[in-house]
């Protein structure tokens, strides 16, 4: 080979701590005027096909969802022609369970759409990792994740999120199993515990056993 000693460390973006800790939801609520009877999934980041959005709304357009009373926070800046996703809206008939958060979010005010929400879906249709889902842990919130990439190597089905086919029907099935076994706080305190691999510490550690066996 070219390289016959040749070292691989193989390791996760660690998280992203630097936007603050997580807040009581009902502050969160207040603070960006949600209505705290409503249930509310989080879409968070750049919007680009690839994401996703266009399943996850597909996913909120059926009957066995719509009785749950799910308003889906769509959070972030639309890098491609919003009115592909507002014709879905439209045609699904989902204007009041959208509320879109589009405009520039200042970095102070990520703690509260990450805070608010029960879960924080990426229906993503590639990846290889996500920032998200490091934000998602910092904050010790529930994750759905599509099993594409690394996302189903940081993400523990059943016991972080789910992790699910890239199909509007299997997010819809993972969405439904959350609210329907109140899988939150257990979700949510598993977060917290895994979320520890993910630390600063843990990636400088496995810089240094790397520098010692080289």
């Amino acid at each position: 080979t070219l390289f016959p000693y040749t070292t691989l460390f193989r390791s996760p973006h660690p998280i992203y701590n630097i936007f603050g800790s997580k807040v009581p939801k009902s502050e969160a609520l207040n603070k960006l005027q949600l209505n705290p009877n409503d249930k509310h999934i989080l879409f968070f980041g750049f919007i680009r096909r690839y994401k996703g959005l266009d399943l996850l709304l597909e996913a909120m357009s059926y009957a066995r969802m719509k009785h749950l009373n799910i308003k889906l926070i769509i959070a972030g800046e639309c890098y491609e022609d919003w009115s592909y996703y507002q014709k879905l809206i439209e045609q699904y008939g989902l204007q009041s369970s959208i509320i879109l958060k589009t405009d520039y979010i200042p970095s102070e005010d990520l703690k509260y759409y990450f805070s608010a929400s029960d879960i924080v879906v990426q229906p993503y249709r590639t990846a290889t990792q996500s920032g998200v889902t490091q934000i998602a842990y910092n904050f010790e919130r529930p994750m759905l994740v599509t099993n594409v990439g690394g996302l189903a190597e940081i993400v523990p089905d059943k016991k972080v999120g789910y992790v699910v086919d890239t199909n509007a029907t299997a997010i819809a099935d993972a969405l439904i199993d959350f609210y329907s076994k109140n899988r939150e706080e257990e979700f949510s305190r598993n977060a917290a515990i895994e979320k520890k691999r993910f630390e600063w510490d843990s990636f400088i550690k496995g810089i240094e056993n790397l520098y010692k066996k080289l």
